[in-house]
């Protein structure tokens, strides 16, 4: 976007974006480019092509013409100097970490991310001799002493799941800057609308474009944001990885963009109301919401992010047979992992995401039987109320 527009309104930029004015038939939609391959006018195109005077496209897993729109959009909403498309949040994840470091090397990564994220760290980086330690998150004295001379980066989520903790991006880029290493953050709760890390001198941002980017529950992408030395390390990694986003899915991306800073406003309207809803309902033990004052990270939260967005977790009063008869109970709530979408959804990460783990093993993660996370979609809040109350009439 010229400099002009970047002074537009996020509601603006998430419509318009990234798109050249006069498109193909002249459609108001970008069209997709259902092509895996693209052909050449001739010799001397292939020649501009090869010295990169040229943007134009050979073939599809390096890129194709309705993806750049969607990276360009992205880029251009997350302030970013370029951005990567991939197949899915966790293709980005693992691809990004993966470019990025080593045999020999260190990285150090926070608790609380996603249970895939860590295990990849943990487990799978062992069989190429990369090093990984894990650290409380919030423990900022600890975070910084663990890192070591050849620690490459270190990776957060913020907000995280499912007790939507709030990673302060100030102390984090200030610990990154002492030891010279490299920042990421998992922004997918926040969204470009309520959070921007990269404002804060945060290096790369991550996010599931699944959930509320898209935020239809109907695609799987990921996106990788951030300065371009670093952006283009991980596109070559991704030519050879292979992990590319379809033309169609990227359709669909540019689709809920354009209405992606609406629908998080209203979601952030909306948990807000029902956040403050359940802190006060007899049933219920405790609210974790990170624009509610009784959240640990409250005061960081104000003062990084413009909403608290679209995910409550809460516990009941209640134990393992009384938490299944509240969620049996709900009629309109969706019971189902994800987030981000229109619906309404509803999860028990203890019966889930950690089936797999002994109770003990949960408890120790702070996955207990009576906890809840609530992923709030575009209905009337007060039909979300009321079905909340079918359950709470159950326990």
């Amino acid at each position: 976007m010229s400099e002009k527009d970047k002074n537009k309104s996020i509601f603006t930029r998430s419509i318009h974006s990234g798109e050249d004015r006069l498109r193909y038939a002249d459609a108001i939609t970008t069209p997709i480019v259902q092509s895996s391959t693209y052909s050449f006018k001739d010799s001397k195109e292939i020649e501009a092509y090869t010295k990169n005077d040229k943007i134009r496209f050979e073939y599809g897993r390096y890129g194709n013409p309705t993806e750049k729109v969607a990276e360009k959009r992205l880029a251009d909403l997350d302030g970013a100097e370029d951005s990567l498309m991939f197949s899915s949040g966790m293709m980005a994840i693992t691809t990004t970490i993966l470019a990025l470091v080593q045999t020999g090397d260190h990285i150090v990564i926070t608790d609380d991310c996603y249970g895939k994220t860590l295990e990849f760290c943990r487990s799978y980086l062992k069989r190429f001799g990369i090093e990984c330690t894990i650290v409380p998150f919030g423990k900022y004295d600890v975070l910084d002493s663990s890192i070591r001379k050849n620690t490459r980066f270190i990776f957060s989520e913020s907000p995280t799941n499912p007790y939507l903790n709030v990673f302060d991006l100030i102390k984090f880029r200030k610990i990154a800057d002492k030891h010279k290493v490299i920042t990421i953050i998992d922004s997918t709760f926040a969204t470009p609308f309520n959070q921007r890390p990269l404002e804060f001198g945060i290096d790369l941002v991550i996010h599931s474009g699944t959930k509320y980017l898209g935020g239809h529950n109907d695609i799987l992408a990921g996106v990788l944001l951030g300065k371009k030395e670093l952006v283009s390390k991980v596109r070559d990694l991704h030519k050879s990885m292979g992990g590319v986003i379809d033309p169609h899915c990227c359709y669909l991306l540019l689709r809920g963009l354009k209405t992606f800073p609406v629908r998080v406003k209203t979601q952030n309207e909306n948990t807000l109301k029902i956040a403050e809803y359940l802190e006060k309902h007899p049933k219920i033990e405790k609210v974790y919401y990170p624009f509610l004052k009784s959240h640990a990270h409250y005061n960081v939260a104000i003062e990084q992010m413009k909403g608290g967005g679209g995910v409550v977790t809460f516990t009941i009063k209640g134990d393992l047979d009384a938490s299944k008869r509240f969620m049996d109970a709900l009629e309109m709530i969706y019971i189902a992992p994800s987030l981000g979408g229109v619906e309404t959804l509803i999860t028990h990460p203890a019966t889930v995401t950690y089936y797999k783990y002994t109770r003990e093993q949960r408890y120790n993660l702070g996955i207990v039987d009576n906890l809840f996370r609530l992923a709030v979609g575009l209905e009337d809040p007060d039909d979300i109320i009321a079905d909340l109350e079918n359950g709470f009439a159950k326990i």
